[in-house]
Parts: C-alpha cells; structure tokens; sequence
C-alpha cells in the first residue's frame, strides 16, 4: 500500500528530486530531470512500478527521521529488537552525472537490513536489462536510460529485482550509489559516498548561512527555502512547482495534474520570498530565465513553460499506473499551458518591479514589461480561466481583473521610481479605469464582499490577495466585509478553501481539500486589520500542519487529517515564508510586496 503523503520526505540536486517514505522506500524518482519520465513510480502505482526500499529484515522495526540542520540529508533511524541503525539518504550536487547515495550505519546492536531495488524505466512500464559488470556493480538498461548501482555490500538478482542482505554493527557503513547516465555512453564512475557526504552537507549550509531573516520562526522558514532551492532546476533558473503529478486534491478523485513544470504565477511568488530572504543569486537566475522563455510576441504569453523555456506541454493520460489511492488519471504534461489567465501579468510586472528595487536589472528588461503591458492592453477585459484554472468556461474573474491592475500599477511605478520611457499617462488612465470597474462589478453588496467573478455570488479565496497587492487599503470596508465572507462560507477548522466547488462550474466533479496558501494569505489579512493574536495562532496552526520534516503539500483535509495535492508545494511554502516575514518585527519584516509593508506602517527596503 502506498504511504500517506505526509510520511514522505524530499531529496534533490536542484535538477531533479525523489521522495522517500518513512519506511525506507524511494517511492518517486524522475531521471534525469525533473519532467523525465520516472524510474520509481510506486507512488502512482504499486512496487512492480519500481521503487528502493533499504530498512530492516525485521518487520516490526520502528522508524523515526529528520534532515541535517540546513540541509536535504534525511537521516531515517530505524529501532528493532536487534538494535539501531540509520540510513542517511541524499543527492549529491549534480557534478557530470546525477547521483542518489544511501549511507547505511550502525547505532546499537547487529541490525540485519535488507535493500531491495526495482528499476521501472519510463514510469514504471519498462523493465531494464540489468548485467553486472567488471567492476561488480550491476548495470540497468531500457531504451535511452542507464543505470549504474555500486556498492561496498554483495548486491544479487533476485526476480526481477536487484537485492543485498546484510547486516551492520556499531559505526559499521554499507553504501550504495545508484548514478544516472545515457545508454549510449560508457558507464559512469560513481562517487565517494562519504566524501559526496560531506561535500553536498558543506553545500547546503554555505546556502542556508546567507538567509537574512533570523527571527522567531527561522527553522520552519529555513526548510522552505531549502524546499524552494530544490525546486530550482539549476542549468537554466526555472523554478519547478512541484516534483510529483497526479497527487490528487481529493483521493479517488479526478483532479489530478503534473505540476513538474515553471508555471509564472509560482515561479514568481518564489523568487519575491527569495529575494526577500537575502537570495538574490536565484532571482537573477530566474529573471534570465524568464527572459528566455517568454521571447516572442507579448500574445504568445504562457502561463507556464517547460525547465527550459519549453512550450508543447502536451497532457496525456498513463493507463498503466491505478493512480495514488487509485485517484484517475495519471496525467503527464499539462493542458492548461494553452489557457488565458491574466493574473499571471499582474504577478511577473510586480516581480520585475520588485527585482529592479532590488538592483536587478539588464538591457531588455524594461523592452519586456513594455511589451507585456501593450499586450495586456487588449486583452485586460477578456474573460479568462482565473487562477485556479478552471476547465469551465471563461469568466471574467475579479481576481484576475485586480491583478490586471497590479501589472499596470507595477509598470508606471518602474517608469516613475527609475525614469524610464512609457505611455505612463495611457496607463494611468486605464489603471483608473480598471479599478473603478472591479470596485462596481467586482463587488456584490448583497453579500458585503468582493466575488469569484462579475455577477457572482460565489466567494473566491484570491480575492484575499485585494489588500496584498495594494489594489484597497485592509481597512477599507469592503476588503472587511470579504475577510468576514470568506471566515464564514469558507473556512473549515481554521483552513480556507478556494472555493465552493460544489456550487462552482469549473469544469471538474466537486471535492478538494483546504488550500494552504489561502489558509497564510489569511493569517497575512488578519495581521494586516490589526487582528495581531488570530494571525499569529492561524499560522501557528498552520506551521503544525507541517510533516515531521517541515514539509506541505498543496492542500490540507481537516475531516481526514491528511495532506492532498502534489507534494512538496512550491506555492504552499511560499506562502509560508511570506507570512513569517510579515509577522515578524517590524525591523526584520520584509514581506512582500512593498504596498504590503506600506500599509502596515514598514519603510520599503
């Protein structure tokens, strides 16, 4: 049986990741990048779907984990009646080939263990012609994928499957490293286990030593960052949204999609709370990605792209894989890559804004936000898909329609504060323009609040990003009257929901859990209306939702008690970190955006 979300753990090399249970076993492993077809994917099926499990023969062995202060080491313990024994897991920092290191060591007793391999090539559906070479390391092969097991333990066939048993005593090691590399080439020369050990240890700390933020929740805060790091695919400053696909928002359900992609509105979001954090060397990393891909005419804007700046996401179902917790289809690619959804100007003008304050600038920048901004200028009063990305039918969503304004406000900003060239008195007009019709259409007095979209009923938990964004001051009444809906028609055990699926047509049978980035976009309101004590006991709340090694998924079910979604979450962890930042003091507070530090009385950076 597939292991609850939340019992996984995340390793990474900043080009791709796997996830480990806390029974040992690799469930998700995508080689060699993060959208590559995966090795491991009993997450989304069974262990016949490949998987690498390494704990004890014992089968009542308990297990308890963690990860090195500051870095992405998990070090596993495992108790049984024979004693202690740990099994550190990491991925070293890519080099010329991608590693994954298993360290096994002797606490207390003789530990018999047990490592058991399965290998499932192009997710989960091609077993590889496995040989040993001279070496004594075993060799996978199935169409373009090679891969290369070491180990200091004897390592044997068994099925179709490659084993080792074995056993440790105090500060006794066994180690495997499994390396990846093309078929076509020689086979790769593994690592030093130990020395990759000490090197990506040394890696990780380095970076987490330039975090700038140091207050009251830096742990919680440290592990996001180190979250949103390993979701960075470094050759080219993309910015995946998650590692996994088809963890469903509700198990048995159909909203399933891969989120292995660098969707704007994440990427963005992410490189604000970087940025803020002190780590301007990914934001720049990311700008220039962000250049590349969008290169072209300002109307073939996606609203999202491949690692590279790919464009062709194209969404196919898997019919070999029965789905987590049998949750169908299993989706590889992404169809919404085609859809409008004109939030996602507002998001990249606010974060080129913000990476100019921040000194990064480059010769085309501004040609870009120009040409983003004309673009937006005919397409502003378009009904889209929104945010969440409905599979309905456009609407014409208020938040979108806000953040219209926002890349309008962002752009004549830029213009002013660095006396660049533009139609700022055009843009002036239409940002005008644009507020006064969401103030008129966007609002439904009947309800006192803010709406999903023009002539609606319906509450929208984006609409919670109205005085984050500076589009209304927090204590205007009618951002008030909204913060009040939302706590009542939409919040479950402290935790928001986007929606009311089961009144709203997106397009997909209702049923989803709580979303956690609204549940901190929430806490970040509360602070905002003076509401200092809810704020804080709503992301303490928050921050215990958290696995036992700091991570979140997408979504939360209060009834069920467990995580949904893909996991980790880039747009969950975001939102962490700029919430901690917000609620910290007033000396260390750096949340993004400005207007949001404005409105709590903080001087811009």
């Amino acid at each position: 049986m597939t292991s609850r979300i939340e019992d996984y753990a995340l390793l990474g090399d900043c080009e791709t990741a796997a996830l480990v249970s806390l029974d040992g076993s690799i469930d998700w492993l995508c080689w060699p990048r993060f959208d590559s077809g995966a090795c491991f994917a009993a997450l989304l099926g069974t262990p016949d779907n490949g998987r690498w499990r390494v704990a004890p023969v014992d089968p009542r062995a308990t297990s308890t984990r963690r990860y090195r202060r500051d870095t992405l080491i998990l070090e596993t313990t495992f108790v049984s009646a024979e004693g202690e024994v740990t099994v550190t897991d990491f991925m070293p920092l890519r080099g010329p080939m991608s590693d994954l290191v298993r360290i096994v060591r002797g606490k207390r007793g003789r530990v018999a263990m047990r490592s058991e391999l399965m290998l499932r090539f192009n997710y989960g559906s091609s077993i590889p012609w496995v040989t040993r070479l001279d070496d004594g390391a075993m060799r996978a092969i199935a169409g373009p994928d090679m891969v290369i097991i070491r180990s200091n333990v004897p390592l044997r066939g068994e099925g179709l499957s490659t084993v080792s048993e074995f056993a440790v005593g105090p500060d006794e090691t066994a180690c495997f490293v499994m390396t990846y590399g093309a078929s076509h080439l020689p086979p790769p020369s593994g690592v030093d286990a130990q020395k990759a050990l000490a090197d990506t240890e040394a890696f990780w700390t380095a970076w987490a030593s330039r975090c700038s933020y140091h207050g009251e929740w830096r742990e919680p805060v440290m592990r996001s960052l180190i979250t949103l790091k390993a979701l960075t695919y470094r050759p080219t400053g993309g910015i995946v949204a998650a590692p996994t696909t088809s963890l469903p928002e509700q198990p048995g359900g159909r909203r399933n999609w891969d989120y292995r992609y660098c969707w704007l509105r994440d990427a963005t979001l992410t490189l604000l709370a970087l940025m803020d954090a002190g780590y301007i060397e990914e934001a720049q990393a990311w700008r220039e990605w962000l250049l590349r891909a969008v290169a072209g005419h300002p109307a073939d804007l996606q609203i999202m792209y491949g690692l590279g700046g790919e464009r062709h996401l194209m969404e196919w179902e898997v019919p070999w894989l029965q789905g987590y917790e049998q949750s169908l289809p299993v989706r590889v690619g992404n169809a919404a890559y085609g859809q409008l959804q004109i939030d996602v100007f507002g998001e990249v003008l606010d974060a080129l804004h913000h990476a100019r304050r921040h000194g990064l600038t480059g010769s085309d920048g501004w040609n870009l936000q120009k040409a983003l901004v004309g673009y937006l200028e005919t397409v502003w009063d378009k009904p889209d898909r929104g945010i969440w990305e409905v599979r309905g039918p456009n609407q014409h969503f208020t938040h979108s329609k806000v953040m219209a304004w926002v890349a309008l406000d962002r752009a004549i900003k830029t213009a002013e504060h660095f006396a660049l060239d533009g139609p700022l008195d055009r843009w002036r007009q239409l940002r005008e323009h644009i507020h006064a019709e969401v103030c008129a259409r966007g609002f439904n007095a009947s309800v006192s609040s803010f709406v999903q979209a023009y002539g609606s009923s319906q509450l929208d938990a984006s609409l919670l990003q109205i005085p984050l964004v500076g589009f209304l001051p927090p204590d205007d009444p009618r951002v008030v009257g909204t913060v009040a809906a939302i706590e009542q028609r939409l919040v479950a055990d402290g935790l928001v929901y986007r929606y009311d699926s089961e009144l709203t047509d997106d397009g997909l049978p209702p049923g989803e859990g709580a979303f956690l980035a609204c549940s901190f976009w929430l806490a970040d309101n509360l602070a905002l209306l003076g509401r200092h004590e809810d704020a804080r006991w709503l992301f303490e709340q928050l921050l215990a939702l958290r696995n036992d090694v700091g991570l979140l998924s997408e979504e939360y079910d209060p009834r069920a008690r467990r995580m949904t979604g893909n996991f980790p979450q880039a747009f969950s962890h975001v939102a962490l970190v700029d919430t901690a930042l917000n609620l910290s003091s007033r000396r260390e507070a750096r949340g993004r955006p400005a207007e949001q530090r404005a409105a709590v009385g903080l001087e811009d950076d």
